[in-house]
């Protein structure tokens, strides 16, 4: 199985705008709570300093300041040590009669709610706390402050903000895993299906995608791509068969044609245009049978391209037995054959597939090759074993590097010349029986074809 790669992916992708949404969605829940909690808190407070406020009016409009001293001090006792009321009365002068504070919160003389900082409460000490308070103007000029000590509060909060902070970052990092985990979930199920189209591509037909056994979408997605499937091999194999049968049954009357055609050329006719016209139909009829032979070698190997070949094979001398019998032919065609230096790179393979796999490349370059050009042999081992051959021709053009593997498939600057379009297509086949590659690429000119196969078995120095 390969390796699971998220960032790059569909599914990663949306696992993370799964996060982030959620994420939103839980900040947003925990703002909501946040202000509901500090609301709340903040109106508690300003309750219990109104109710205060309340008690200490009904004192006063019933004892006047005498009553309302004598109040605050019992308030402040009860209290004591420690306590959250602050209550202070000063006189016009701001000058404390009694209370719990060391004074009148400095610029909030007004009437109204202040918020302000408190530097001495009871026993606290000289710590700095919040206070929120209420002041009131009395007859003859006597001042009153009844408030709160927020501190308390202002610590609620403080946690509250901690505690919602962990509890996004724990959301996240939640989040984030379970994207994680469900993403890679999903790629290991697509895995699985591109492994096997992989495989198909490649030429086996036979496999066939896994199910699950959960029932899910993915192998609802799987029977169908296995019943199509099922149906393209049928139906492949419905065109090899046919094609394969018409090969076959027309090779016979072809092969018996010859031979009457041949034996009318022997008994020796003196008219020479018939002469020649018998001469070009044998021509024809052997062209016509060298190519059924070449649809059924292909057809034979196509039929088995899981077989693996496990004869050790060196492509060097392969190559030189190549050079040896198509060096009379390069000649001719004043060509240079040049054989290649490397000492040999050993694979597993079938030697007579090969060579003929390469004896079709080799004719087809110095076919199409200039004379006083070379065509060169190459053979190497990194990063993987290949067997190459370069020519200076007129090459293939890039759009059609695809196309010239197709059977029957022919350029148009070759229509002219000997040919059935099969050769490259035979190639193909071999190269897949022996799982290689085969590429082309321009030489400048000419073309380079190299067969690239996946390991070497033994790589002399």
């Amino acid at each position: 199985m390969k390796t699971v790669r998220f960032f790059p992916t569909t599914t990663f992708k949306l696992a993370i705008w799964y996060v982030g949404l959620f994420s939103l969605s839980v900040i947003v829940i925990f703002g909501f709570i946040y202000w509901s909690t500090a609301t709340y808190m903040a109106t508690q407070t300003d309750t219990a300093i109104e109710a205060e406020i309340q008690a200490l009016a009904e004192r006063y409009e019933k004892g006047g300041i005498r009553a309302l001293r004598q109040l605050i001090v019992e308030r402040v006792q009860r209290q004591h040590p420690t306590g959250t009321t602050i209550f202070l009365l000063t006189d016009p002068a701001y000058q404390p009669i009694v209370g719990n504070i060391s004074g009148w919160p400095k610029g909030n003389e007004n009437d109204g709610w202040i918020d302000f900082t408190l530097e001495d409460a009871g026993t606290a000490g000289n710590e700095l706390h919040m206070a929120r308070a209420r002041p009131f103007l009395l007859q003859r000029g006597f001042h009153l402050l009844v408030g709160r000590n927020t501190e308390t509060l202002r610590v609620a909060k403080t946690r509250i903000i901690q505690s919602l902070s962990w509890g996004l970052v724990f959301t996240l990092v939640l989040g984030i895993a379970g994207g994680v985990v469900i993403s890679g979930r999903l790629l290991r199920r697509l895995d699985v299906i591109n492994e096997t189209s992989q495989h198909i591509m490649d030429g086996d037909l036979s496999q066939r995608v896994l199910l699950s056994g959960d029932d899910d979408e993915f192998d609802q997605l799987a029977r169908n791509l296995n019943r199509m499937l099922d149906k393209i091999e049928t139906l492949l194999d419905d065109i090899r068969r046919v094609s394969d049968n018409i090969a076959h049954d027309m090779k016979t009357p072809l092969a018996r044609l010859r031979a009457r055609l041949e034996t009318v050329v022997e008994s020796g006719h003196e008219d020479l245009a018939t002469r020649h016209d018998l001469d070009v139909a044998l021509l024809e009829s052997d062209q016509l049978l060298t190519m059924f032979n070449v649809v059924l070698r292909i057809a034979r190997i196509e039929a088995s391209p899981h077989i693996q070949p496990t004869d050790h094979v060196n492509l060097a001398i392969l190559a030189r037995d190549l050079i040896d019998l198509y060096e009379p032919l390069a000649t001719e065609k004043s060509l240079t054959l040049s054989r290649p230096t490397n000492q040999g790179v050993v694979i597993a393979g079938d030697r007579d597939m090969l060579f003929q796999a390469f004896s079709n490349l080799i004719d087809n370059a110095i076919k199409y090759a200039p004379s006083e050009s070379h065509v060169v042999l190459n053979v190497g081992s990194l990063p993987n074993p290949f067997f190459e051959i370069s020519d200076q021709g007129p090459g293939i053009p890039q759009t059609e590097h695809e196309r010239v593997f197709q059977r029957f498939h022919r350029l148009d600057q070759s229509r002219s010349t000997p040919g059935n379009g099969l050769g490259l297509s035979l190639v193909r086949a071999v190269t897949n029986v022996h799982n290689a590659t085969i590429s082309l690429s321009d030489n400048r000119p000419g073309l380079t074809v190299r067969v690239m196969f996946p390991a070497a078995l033994t790589s002399p120095p």
